[in-house]
């Protein structure tokens, strides 16, 4: 195993792969370096003398600009680096790219749920969900009553029981020995006697949006709902609305027929204020649910082309190695399967600043690229608006393990996109059509991107993390990766693949990015559940634009 790492031949900054101590020589291509001032783990050094104004470079891109002289050998962070990005033009260059050899993967299947409209699920979930917030209480209330009975709902992996310390405390135990107890236990982690063998799910989705907010965003929400129904994940919808609300029913109807839902999804929408009491609306919703689960039921699973998924790309508690092993790997993993026909979604726009020129030539269109530069443009903008614009991304935790700016986050985290061609530039809630690379608007928060990705028709999704990240989503399998190894034995209960054998030498990009393949396939096929679906991560948030980034 190597100790340092330089990413691109034009860098002029150096990833440390292990803890570097005041004195250590490292050599690099016939090159030594004395290290002056500690360096942790996936942290940078100056690989040159810089002077105050001078570029740093890390990726091949520019990535910020020396505030103060720092001299080769030392660690660069935020207190001598700050922002500086390359502002970005019209498309410049015709792009190709060299593509992967897919020939492992040729004829490959997965078992899915081959809907009406030719679209193919990874899952078969019926979905629940508000129109507006003030039904929240009842969406519970109908899973309460449902989840358990149809045999649905999963003890997690690790039981609490806090009898065990409500006998000690009435025995008079001391607040030490309570402390000191263990209240956990395994206990089964899937559940049993499903009424309904193929209906993977019955998902319930609230939110806090609807009503009491700008119409723009109730018309927003409406097309994201629409969207998880037109997921081929999705049979069926039960649909609460108050009434009064904003996002009104024909708002999502309208949705729905732009998107060409198919139209023998069963969808039953249900209006409290029409209703003669609480207890009828609720009995009712109950009924046509369970009435729906019968006929989603009646599909099963097939073989189906891979040329059939839709990966949805995201990362999340990004560190140092993130760029380096987990990223590429996925990056090489979308690249094998758009060369086999299918779609992958590569979200996050804040976290594409300083890398905007490159996606920007790799656009199929001169219009493609002039939509994705508006809407980086435009987004940037209503952010700065807010008082917090792109260089603000980077969280304390970004930060800490190693990425120091916005553009070094950007840089690695484009790597989950590979090389090829953009096929196609979505705004927030429009649907993925076109095969190959997708580019979507969303902000970097992992929930956000997530729920969007999910509806704009992601049947699957792959996140990155390097500090452990404890999400998924409601209709969509998430597969976790991990940067480095430490994490995946620290959190595995959460991690489903390790990227970091590619820091340690036991992997190459390639054959990691082939192993997810392969791992996509078992997911995808219902034979594996990703750690996300076993601890029923079913995270689920609307965004609000211009607000989070």
């Amino acid at each position: 195993m190597n100790n340092i790492l330089k990413v691109h031949d034009s860098d002029n900054v150096i990833a440390a792969l292990v803890n570097l101590n005041v004195g250590d020589l490292v050599t690099l291509d016939g090159e030594q370096f004395e290290i002056k001032e500690t360096i942790p783990m996936k942290h940078k050094f100056a690989a040159v003398d810089f002077a105050v104004g001078d570029l740093v470079i890390m990726y091949g891109v520019r990535i910020g600009k020396a505030k103060v002289a720092i001299p080769k050998g030392c660690r660069i962070s935020t207190d001598n680096v700050g922002h500086s990005v390359k502002d970005y033009e019209a498309k410049s260059e015709n792009y190709s790219w060299k593509k992967p050899d897919n020939s492992k993967f040729h004829n490959r299947t997965f078992d899915g749920y081959i809907r009406s409209d030719g679209k193919v699920g990874t899952r078969n979930y019926w979905i629940v969900f508000p129109l507006v917030f003030c039904e929240n209480r009842n969406i519970k209330l109908i899973e309460e009553t449902m989840l358990e009975a149809l045999g649905y709902k999963s003890k997690p992996k690790r039981e609490m029981n806090i009898d065990v310390l409500i006998d000690l405390y009435k025995n008079g135990a001391s607040a030490e020995h309570l402390l000191e107890t263990s209240i956990s236990s395994d206990s089964n982690e899937t559940p049993t006697n499903q009424l309904f063998p193929n209906v993977d799910g019955l998902k319930f989705l609230v939110h806090d949006r609807g009503c009491g907010e700008i119409r723009q965003d109730s018309e927003a929400l409406c097309r994201l709902m629409a969207g998880y129904i037109n997921n081929p994940n999705v049979a069926g919808a039960t649909i609460l609305s108050l009434g009064c609300q904003n996002a009104q029913f024909s708002l999502l109807q309208k949705a729905m027929n732009a998107f060409g839902v198919a139209t023998d999804k069963p969808i039953y929408i249900l209006e409290q204020q029409k209703s003669n009491s609480e207890r009828d609306f609720i009995e009712e919703a109950i009924k046509k649910t369970f009435v729906g689960l019968i006929e989603a039921n009646k599909i099963q699973r097939q073989p189906a082309p891979l040329s059939k998924l839709t990966l949805g790309l995201e990362c999340g508690g990004s560190d140092g190695f993130s760029g380096i092993s987990a990223n590429p790997a996925l990056g090489y993993a979308s690249d094998l399967l758009v060369t086999l026909g299918g779609t992958t979604i590569l979200a996050e726009f804040p976290e594409l600043n300083g890398v905007e020129q490159e996606l920007i030539n790799r656009c199929d269109s001169v219009e493609l690229a002039a939509k994705f530069s508006n809407l980086m443009s435009t987004y940037s903008k209503r952010a700065e608006e807010a008082g917090s614009g792109f260089e603000m991304n980077p969280s304390p935790g970004n930060i800490k393990d190693g990425l120091i700016t916005d553009a070094m986050k950007s840089a690695g985290a484009a790597k989950k996109g590979g090389i090829s061609n953009i096929t196609d530039i979505l705004d927030y809630t429009e649907q993925a059509t076109k095969p190959g690379l997708n580019l979507l608007c969303t902000p970097g928060n992992d929930v956000e991107s997530t729920t969007a990705l999910a509806g704009t028709g992601c049947n699957i999704m792959a996140f990155t993390t390097g500090l452990g990240t404890p999400t998924g989503n409601p209709i969509s399998p998430v597969i976790k990766i991990s940067s480095n190894s430490i994490l995946t034995k620290r959190m595995s209960d959460i991690i489903d693949l390790d990227a970091g054998t590619i820091i340690s030498g036991e992997d190459t990009i390639q054959t990691k990015g082939e192993e997810l393949i392969e791992m996509m396939i078992e997911v995808a096929s219902g034979r594996t559940l990703t750690k996300s679906e076993k601890l029923n991560q079913n995270d689920f948030i609307p965004w609000r634009r211009g607000v989070s980034l």
